[in-house]
């Protein structure tokens, strides 16, 4: 007897993109619908957490109305719903959670919460059929930095994160500093492609008794202090190099990491996820660094990087096979940490 599609409506609002997604069986992504609020946020120089959660309000049931329309399905195909209840901004979390709720409730579905970062970790599925755990995976996006073994669906073993500033974090605040405006990641990736990455040599941490874990925000504080110098002494600012030599530092402590654990582990797998894997730099340097190791390197394509709900929902099918179930009293949780419940 031929197994059920299992068709799971999976919904995302953890930070600025409104999005929902049709999932089935785990890797098959039938839609894939988000609403990005940059152009809003972009007038106050970064995310303002009380819009974005007015502008969630407003779009969610647009943008779950197009993704079953997208699918050729309706709520009543569904076998369950799942939705990132965490980490992320408390308000906007509380958009998706409230939705996924009523839904649920409305149509007797089972109800799956999922951790974003678990969500990001699972876009990789997506795309790579031969893909399963275990294998290692880098975690880069505005709010965390994590290197991981993935156990298996939905467990993870933490080698090392950061100590300070996430990766995400230092693009945005040096973008802001250098007068690129907001988003910082996808401009200081574009404009380094102009500039010299040798021609300033700022530091890599690397951490003593954390050797996988991550610190950025010293490489921050000296690109600032690059910057204030030459304003005070009057010396040009080739910004495309201060672009360059600041996202070469990023990605050389990024890959340096990564590649020493997986050797470390003797792991053969290895995987990026989250907004600044879709950094055009970050993941050349990682092929060619994985090429060179004999490591099988597998990144998401750029739209499964940055929030989406597609990821969301395949991470909800292996919950959902699982048995993970939460009930009406699921909260959203803004300091979730990866491997809580």
């Amino acid at each position: 007897m031929e197994e059920k599609d299992i068709l799971i409506l999976a919904i995302e609002s953890s930070c600025d993109e409104t999005a929902a997604s049709v999932v089935k069986n785990g890797r098959c992504i039938l839609s894939n619908v988000i609403s990005s609020q940059i152009a809003l946020h972009t007038l106050y120089g970064g995310v303002v957490p009380e819009l974005a959660s007015r502008k969630h309000i407003e779009k969610i049931n647009q943008v779950i109305e197009a993704a079953l329309l997208e699918a050729h399905v309706t709520l009543d195909d569904l076998d369950a719903v799942g939705v990132t209840y965490g980490p992320g901004l408390v308000g906007a979390l509380l958009v998706g959670v409230a939705e996924a709720k009523a839904i649920a409730y409305a149509k007797k579905l089972p109800l799956v919460g999922v951790h974003h970062i678990e969500g990001h970790v699972s876009a990789n599925y997506i795309e790579h059929p031969d893909l399963e755990p275990p294998f290692l995976c880098e975690i880069v996006s505005g709010g965390h930095t994590h290197l991981v073994i993935v156990k298996d669906y939905g467990e993870f073993e933490i080698l090392g994160r950061t100590r300070d500033d996430a990766a995400g974090e230092a693009f945005d605040k040096v973008a802001r500093a250098i007068g690129l405006g907001y988003p910082g990641g996808p401009k200081i990736d574009r404009l380094s492609r102009e500039g010299n990455p040798s021609a300033i040599a700022f530091p890599r941490a690397h951490i003593e008794d954390g050797p996988y874990d991550f610190s950025f925000s010293g490489l921050k504080s000296a690109v600032l202090n690059y910057l204030n110098k030459c304003r005070m002494t009057g010396e040009p600012v080739v910004e495309a190099d201060v672009a360059a030599s600041f996202q070469q530092a990023v990605v050389d402590v990024l890959v340096d990491n990564a590649i020493r654990a997986a050797k470390d582990y003797g792991i053969e797998r290895l995987a990026i996820a989250g907004g600044v894997a879709s950094n055009q730099g970050l993941r050349t340097a990682m092929e060619e660094a994985c090429k060179k190791e004999g490591i099988r390197f597998y990144r998401p394509s750029p739209v499964f990087c940055t929030d989406n709900a597609a990821m969301i929902g395949v991470a909800a099918y292996y919950e959902y096979r699982k048995g993970t179930r939460h009930g009406w009293d699921l909260n959203a949780v803004p300091n979730l940490r990866l491997g809580e419940r």
